[in-house]
């Protein structure tokens, strides 16, 4: 088959999941394995081919970030419900002056969304960030936006969150060069972020205190209460302590990469450390360590129980991206891309490009942007290896576009707006604002590292 062909058909299919997610309401795995099907079917593959490429992309994509997903999902919430992570950010938040306080806020959110879904994160920082901005008499826009430019970065970019840890599979490096360019791209993000954020909002005076903010809310109020209450009431682990589940599986994971580097073969404790499956067992080991003491060894798996139940979404969305990108790779897709590009310089920008677009698509369209850039992660896959690049730049063009517009239709968006008090004019002017802009910083660093920093394949 051609390769308009090809093209016409992947547009297809990707309106398929769309119209599925949008208009149908369907799961996004269940929208995704249909348009898996299709896709097989209309390039001509056999219909039980394409069936079997299906079922061994979901096979393969669990085999190999399943376990560690669902181990990322149980430190987090432990973390959470022991206090570890409101210890964090309290010494996080002791380190800045109170003038600079709003940076240590976003600084905090980045730490913390590493292991930390998002809204939990933000859930845990709002009410230090309202207290601080009443203080200093700053305005909620500042809260809002800087702590969700930390926290969304974190998630877009630095494993062991599931987009991140997913992309070192899906494109098949090393995941300690996901974790490392992550770490870099992610902090840069977050202060060149801020400082634009900032600039945006001093410099066209965008903020209208009448409107922006629902005086009527009363949920900073609660929000306030209920943290003073927990500091008189509830015991924490000290902050090293709180931070022992978050180390061991970044320090594990650098020991592979480190090995891999050193010696021609890498001898066996580093493929063992620096395997994602045991960096995320220890880290989660070292979670229940932290938490029994705190959480009561009752109620660990009651804690754990509550984490998993976001884990089998996000595995089920994961397992069928894995179905989505082994039809894509069996029916040539990604070869017809290529073909309608230019080779060279032409082509490295237009698949960055390409991949940054259909995360975009996928996240102003249906809100997720765990879909949004696990979809164009699964369709660039097939692209990544005829373009000479390290795949860990195509992997941030997709991810970055997948955290680009986070607005009414995305979850993560009334978090921050109810949580803030704010309506949705605030929550567009601070969180839909501040993740596009960290988006456009992570994409804009993708784009240099692709042209100018090689990275051994």
């Amino acid at each position: 088959m051609s390769p308009t062909f090809l093209i016409i058909h992947l547009v297809i299919a990707i309106s398929i999941i769309l119209i599925g997610i949008i208009a149908l309401k369907l799961n996004a795995a269940v929208s995704m394995v249909i348009a898996a099907l299709y896709l097989g079917v209309a390039t001509g593959l056999p219909l039980l081919d394409t069936i079997d490429a299906a079922s061994s992309g979901f096979g393969n994509m669990m085999a190999g970030i399943g376990l560690p997903i669902g181990f990322g999902i149980m430190l987090g919430q432990l973390l959470s419900d022991s206090g570890g992570a409101q210890v964090i950010a309290d010494k996080i938040m002791a380190i800045f002056p109170e003038n600079k306080a709003m940076w240590a806020v976003s600084l905090a959110g980045f730490v913390l969304s590493i292991p930390v879904f998002f809204d939990v994160t933000f859930v845990i920082l709002i009410p230090i960030g309202i207290t601080i901005a009443a203080k200093i008499n700053m305005k909620m826009a500042y809260v809002t936006g800087f702590l969700t430019i930390g926290a969304t970065t974190a998630h877009c970019v630095v494993p062991p969150t599931p987009n991140p840890l997913a992309a070192a599979d899906i494109f098949g490096f090393d995941l300690g060069i996901m974790l490392g360019v992550g770490l870099v791209v992610g902090f840069i993000t977050v202060i060149c972020s801020n400082l634009v954020f900032s600039w945006i909002h001093h410099r066209f005076n965008i903020w209208n205190e009448e409107k922006d903010v629902n005086h009527s809310s009363t949920v900073t109020d609660e929000l306030l209460a209920r943290r003073n209450a927990t500091q008189m009431v509830e015991k924490a682990p000290p902050f090293l302590l709180a931070l022992l589940p978050i180390i061991i599986p970044i320090v594990c994971i650098l020991l592979g990469t480190v090995g891999n580097a050193l010696f021609d073969e890498a001898p066996v404790w580093s493929q063992f450390f620096g395997n994602k499956l045991i960096a995320m067992l220890l880290g989660t080991l070292g979670a229940y360590l932290v938490s029994v003491k705190y959480i009561g060894r009752d109620k660990l798996e009651d804690s754990v129980g509550e984490g998993l139940k976001a884990a089998g979404v996000v595995l089920l969305i994961t397992g069928a991206g894995g179905a989505f990108a082994s039809v894509i790779a069996k029916a040539g897709v990604g070869d017809g891309i290529v073909s309608k590009l230019s080779t060279g310089t032409s082509s490295t920008l237009g698949v960055m490009c390409l991949g940054f677009l259909i995360g975009m698509i996928f996240r102003v369209a249906q809100g997720s942007g765990t879909v949004a850039g696990m979809t164009s992660m699964t369709i660039m896959a097939s692209v990544a290896p005829a373009v000479g690049i390290h795949p860990v730049w195509i992997a941030l063009a997709c991810l970055s576009g997948g955290n680009s517009i986070g607005h009414v239709n995305d979850s993560g968006f009334w978090v921050a707006t109810n949580m803030s008090g704010l309506t949705v004019t605030g929550g567009l002017k601070t969180y839909t604002l501040g993740s596009f802009i960290s988006a456009i910083f992570i994409f804009a660093q993708a784009l240099i590292g692709a042209f100018l920093i090689p990275i051994p394949m």
